[in-house]
Order: C-alpha cells, then structure tokens, then sequence
C-alpha cells in the first residue's frame, strides 16, 4: 500500500482542487444570474419610464421637464448599457470557472484510474508470487515423494 501514498497523496490534492473550482463555479454562477437579473430589472424599469412618463412630458410641453427626463433617461440607458456589460462579463468568468472544474473532474478521474491501475498491477504482481510459492511447493513436494519412494525400494 505504501506504493499508493504519493497517489493517494495526489487525490486527495486533486479532489481539494476540484472542490474549490466547484465552489469557485457556484459562486460565479450565482454572480452571472445576479447581473443578469439586475439588468433585467434595469431594462424593464427603462421602459416603464420611458412609457409613463414620455408621453406625458411631451404633450404637457414642459421643456423644462423634458430636458430632466431625456437627461435621466440617457443616464438610465449608459446604467443599462453598463449592466449588461456587467452580465456578459459575469457570464463569461461562469462559464470560465466551469471549464475549469471541468478540468479538475478529469484530473480527479485521471488519478483514480491511474490508482485503479496501480491497484490491478499489485494484485497480479501478488498473484504471480503467489503461483510461484505454490508451484515451487508442489514440486518440493514431488521431489520428495519421489526421493522418499525411490529410498523405499
């Protein structure tokens, strides 16, 4: 088993890799879903501005009013604009962080198979001493049923 430990070793660093990616992923999941759903609310409040309080400045000709409104509503669109930067780059790392616990996964499953292998390699390994004692045994033992017949006579 001592063969193992540097493998087992291995793994175990390996799965504390993979579990922080996992972590690491969720957390970047959870932050795509929270610009995107932030950007989302921005847009469909843009537009409930733009439809409740458009028309009404247009048609009462306040130019005064119009201006603040056209000003916040530029404003409220560079606030979009940027929020859906925000989501797209949000996505992006999410999207990075999954590659990367995919990366992880495989490297898990790379050292368990190689573990696998090492394993299978010692069983046969101990199986062929195995046969080994045991037919040198069996011939010892023949030769000396042969030597204690051959003495008899």
């Amino acid at each position: 088993m001592s063969e193992l430990q540097p493998l087992m070793a291995l793994l175990e660093q390996a799965e504390r890799e993979r579990d922080e990616a996992q972590r690491r992923r969720q957390q970047a999941q959870a932050q795509a879903h929270a610009a995107q759903e932030q950007s989302e609310q921005l847009l469909a409040y843009r537009r409930d501005y733009e439809q409740r309080w458009g028309a009404r400045f247009s048609a009462e000709g306040q130019m005064e009013l119009v201006h603040c409104y056209q000003g916040f509503v530029g404003r409220l669109t560079q606030a979009v604009d940027h929020q859906a930067r925000v989501a797209r780059q949000a996505a992006t790392q999410a999207e990075r962080a999954l590659q990367t616990l995919q990366e992880q996964e495989l490297r898990v499953a790379s050292v368990r198979k190689l573990i696998e292998r090492r394993m299978l390699e010692m069983r046969q390994r101990g199986q062929r001493i195995e046969q080994r004692q045991n037919d040198e045994i069996a011939s010892r033992a023949a030769w000396n049923r042969l030597a204690a017949a051959t003495t008899r006579f």
